[in-house]
């Protein structure tokens, strides 16, 4: 059963509705993070809260007072009964709350769900997956908003069976992926684009300090969608990803085509450290 805690109460998700005056229905304004838990224990939360912070403070949420009362109130949901030794997702929501025609939300709302966790299948593991290319820049790339449409009207539109989008700007540069961030491999280096022009990652900040403590060279700036077809590899990282390789964007093929060493072999350093993390 996924419980939400909305309200003031510990409910069957079912059970929860957002009235329909509420700004994340009538404009779509609304922050969130997704916060991975293992075994019952958070992983990063506090990375992830002030992620969801900056986010509901970008989009003009007035949200200091809930993001005070969030770190206690998933711990109190992690130690119901029904969460015993949970394994999945914690998702906080905020809302702009009621309609305001002034451009600020003053009174947001929030919920968080206690929701299942949907893994990459073994075989995407095995063979990567494939990104489609969306010829756009990402609006408001430091804020973790509720609104994909951007990513998802590609993959309706595309033939071709893709994971997720991947951003590009009209000048070429990539910058990061629907729901993850994005890293290519060329010529000894890890490139991902910078923070800036993309949302603040909490797996790849984790992956990128991990990377340079194992020897690896990560230089931050934005790939360009020119240097796919020389890459050696690629991979996406995010909560529920973990480290994912990538071997095709579009109909580009990556390197061999095959996921690469340094994807498998981060995928292993961050497994060995993540304990770190968890909170």
């Amino acid at each position: 059963m996924v419980l939400c805690y909305y309200n003031g109460r510990f409910s069957p998700v079912s059970e929860c509705a957002l009235p329909l005056t509420d700004m994340a229905i009538q404009r779509g304004v609304g922050a969130f993070e997704s916060i991975r838990i293992y075994d019952g224990t958070p992983f990063a939360m506090k990375q992830h809260l002030e992620r969801l912070a900056g986010s509901a403070a970008g989009s003009g949420i007035m949200a200091e007072e809930i993001i005070e009362k969030l770190p206690g109130l998933i711990r109190e949901g992690l130690a119901l009964p029904d969460n015993k030794n949970f394994d999945g997702l914690v998702k906080p929501y905020i809302t702009g709350g009621d309609v305001n025609n002034k451009g600020s939300f003053p009174n947001p709302r929030f919920f968080i769900i206690f929701d299942e966790v949907h893994k990459p299948t073994d075989e995407e593991k095995k063979n990567g997956i494939a990104l489609e290319p969306n010829r756009v820049a990402r609006p408001f790339p430091l804020i973790k908003s509720t609104n994909y449409l951007f990513g998802l009207i590609p993959l309706s539109k595309t033939q071709r069976v893709n994971f997720e989008t991947l951003y590009i700007t009209p000048e070429g540069e990539i910058t990061e992926a629907m729901s993850s961030n994005f890293f290519l491999c060329k010529d000894g280096k890890i490139i991902t684009a910078p923070v800036g022009k993309v949302l603040k990652g909490v797996t790849r900040d984790i992956i990128i300090t991990l990377a340079r403590e194992n020897g690896f060279t990560v230089e931050e700036r934005c790939p360009l969608e020119s240097e796919l077809a020389s890459a050696d590899e690629a991979f996406i990282t995010g909560t529920v990803k973990e480290i994912l390789p990538v071997v095709r964007v579009g109909a580009q093929q990556i390197g061999s085509g095959r996921p690469g060493p340094v994807a498998q072999n981060l995928q292993h350093i961050f497994l060995k450290n993540q304990q770190r993390w968890m909170d």
